[in-house]
């Protein structure tokens, strides 16, 4: 049976050269990175190498990246240390942040009784700068949080814009960046932002690792106790392979960048044009179908299906090898509506089936073809 893959927004393949890396760190490098004999220093070596690469294509300072489990654990460790430790009692953020975001917030404001704002966001997933605007003339210390990426529909928000704004009325500002280390280039020195955070398997690493940027003196405090690892950040063995890898995986991202990034830009034009010539009223939610405005490896696809078809429509593409998602990864097997297209969609649209389909330099328009040759059966 023919085999596409096409969520690379859940997660990407390994590319070998980072496979390579990783498999001699588990085999000469062995040693514990917070050991002080040989074997440890050799180690610690590699961690701090992996450090000041990723800093490097960030321009920031290597004392700013600290190593986390991924994106989830990130996010985590900046709202909770915020709220403890910074004593911010306001958060903004909007109802189509990943729920990484979103369940960590609805936490804290149990826990902490902070007030929580949510930014305005129109029907087509873009955020109402203006009503950022007035929500930031808070007399409370608040922190906004949200997304580079949007996971689902791909929308991009101008996060320099956001970051002044915050910079201008004394806020914090984390965002999500998952979707975009490794796809966009980011310089920290123009963008104000305090947290960032990023996960490795986004851009053909290994999974269980990621980063978070905090900007220095930010009075952040850790989230895992038990030593001194990660500049007292968080506790815990290293995983040098792991790390290792997600710097090989970043040089390699942005190394290939533009070449990559052109041809997969030219995968989703011709994968959009194929649908819309195939498939009659299709359409795609958020800005996923506009390449000016989404990013370039995703689209979102709701498709002209009745309500009886589209329960099985995911199972069917699975059974002809095509893989994809209606949604984020964390939300697999939840029969629940997305709750990012819940906010964009209305009643009859939110009845479709609405898939998302994510793309990477391993995808070839053949495979394209025969998505589309499978779709337009299933939904004749």
């Amino acid at each position: 049976m023919k085999q596409v893959y096409l969520d690379n927004a859940a997660t990407t393949q390994i590319r070998d050269e980072v496979i390579n890396s990783m498999t001699q760190v588990m085999k000469h490098n062995y040693g514990n990175a917070s050991s002080s004999h040989s074997f440890g220093r050799s180690s610690k070596a590699l961690v701090e190498k992996s450090r000041k690469t990723i800093a490097s294509y960030l321009n920031v300072s290597a004392g700013e990246i600290l190593f986390t489990s991924g994106g989830t654990e990130a996010d985590n460790l900046v709202l909770r240390s915020a709220v403890r430790d910074l004593k911010v009692t306001h958060v903004i953020t909007s109802k189509i942040e990943h729920h990484a975001v979103l369940h960590t917030i609805e936490q804290l404001e149990k826990e902490y009784h902070i007030s929580v704002s949510f930014v305005n966001v129109n029907s087509h997933g873009d955020i109402d700068y203006a009503h950022l605007e007035v929500l930031l003339q808070s007399s409370h210390k608040t922190l906004v949080s949200l997304m580079h990426i949007n996971n689902e529909i791909g929308n991009i928000l101008d996060i320099k814009r956001v970051a002044k704004l915050c910079k201008e009325n004394h806020a914090l500002f984390h965002s999500d960046t998952v979707q975009s280390v490794g796809h966009f280039s980011l310089d920290l020195q123009e963008i104000p932002v305090d947290f960032l955070v990023a996960s490795a398997h986004k851009f053909h690493g290994p999974k269980g690792v990621g980063f978070v940027f905090i900007r220095k003196k930010s009075g952040l405090k850790p989230l895992i106790f038990g030593g001194e690892q990660e500049r007292g950040f968080r506790a815990g063995t290293e995983s040098v392979h792991n790390i290792v890898g997600i710097e090989e995986a970043l040089k390699l991202a942005y190394a290939n960048l533009n070449v990559e990034r052109s041809y997969v830009q030219e995968l989703k034009q011709y994968f959009i044009s194929r649908l819309l010539a195939e498939i009659p009223k299709v359409s795609f939610n958020g800005n996923s179908g506009d390449l000016e405005k989404s990013t370039y490896t995703l689209v979102n696809v709701c498709l002209p299906v009745s309500a009886e078809k589209s329960a099985m429509l995911l199972f069917q593409l699975d059974l002809k090898g095509i893989a994809c998602s209606k949604g984020s990864a964390c939300q697999s097997g939840s029969i629940q509506t997305s709750h990012v297209l819940a906010e964009l969609l209305n009643e009859t649209d939110l009845q479709k089936p609405s898939i998302r389909f994510s793309f990477s330099a391993y995808n070839t328009k053949e495979e394209l073809d025969y998505v589309v040759d499978i779709l337009k059966n299933l939904t004749a």
